[in-house]
């Protein structure tokens, strides 16, 4: 089974960009698990015969919200975290707006796993989400895992917002405490590590030069100076079936490339 992630930043300009399709076409994914759709489903033209397709689009239009299209039926879809997990954390939307009302988790039972899109608020320029991402959002997400990782294993992927170590980044002294490298975001990826679940792409390559996204600023795609902030994980009892794990850098279309792994 090929599973991709990709966070498009907007389905929408993806599509009419041309990007999508083609890639689509190429890699042939079993499942892709989309981040950042902006849109409600049918307001892209998506022409995917063959894939059923799951949306959670944000209230506010033009904004966050994810997707996952599927060639494999699922058991069932379930949209946002549970309430039971977000009163837990305090994640309430008239306080954040980042809890239930932005469309950033969708999980999808298969007969043998989880798979779990998510959208990952970012900390902003000035970390004034760094609480919500260190005391509520990071928890919350990690307690719903490990909930439905008693269930069958889970696979969790998408855009996290955070690089995790240093080899995750082109720049890492430049960009030490700020936005996707605090330490206390760096902190809640590694709570998933010691929890059980592994880094799909880690199991295969090692060393920095690997990223998924790039500022539009100075070129830097180009310069290939950018972060991985897109990951796939596991839980452990799954990776010894994950074959292989990979970085399309050259698909363009968004500011993120998509990822993707092969799983038996």
């Amino acid at each position: 089974m090929k599973l991709i992630s990709w966070n498009v930043n907007g389905i929408r300009a993806v599509v009419k960009k041309g990007a999508f399709g083609p890639f689509i076409e190429r890699s042939k994914p079993d499942i892709i698990c989309l981040q950042e759709t902006k849109a409600e489903k049918g307001q892209a033209i998506i022409d995917m015969p063959g894939y059923e397709e799951y949306w959670n689009s944000a209230k506010k239009k033009g904004y966050s919200g994810t997707a996952i299209f599927t060639k494999i039926k699922p058991i069932a879809v379930v949209n946002d975290l549970p309430d039971k997990i977000c009163k837990k954390y305090g994640l309430k939307a008239d306080d954040y707006g980042d809890s239930n009302t932005e469309g950033r988790v969708i999980a999808a039972e298969f007969d043998d796993f989880y798979v779990v899109t998510v959208y990952t608020p970012n900390a902003k320029d000035d970390l004034s989400r760094i609480p919500l991402r260190h005391k509520q959002w990071d928890p919350a997400f990690l307690a719903y895992c490990k909930e439905l990782e008693k269930k069958k294993p889970v696979i969790f992927c998408g855009d996290l917002n955070v690089a995790h170590t240093a080899d995750d980044l082109a720049r890492p002294k430049e960009n030490e405490g700020l936005k996707g490298f605090t330490k206390e975001e760096r902190d809640g990826f590694q709570k998933f590590i010691d929890a059980g679940f592994v880094d799909t792409f880690r199991i295969f390559h090692k060393g920095n030069g690997h990223y998924t996204w790039w500022s539009h600023f100075s070129n830097a795609r180009a310069r290939n100076i950018g972060w991985r902030i897109d990951y796939i994980l596991v839980s452990a009892g799954l990776k010894s079936r994950v074959r292989s794990a990979g970085i399309h850098p050259e698909v363009e279309g968004s500011d993120h490339c998509p990822i993707e792994i092969l799983i038996e």
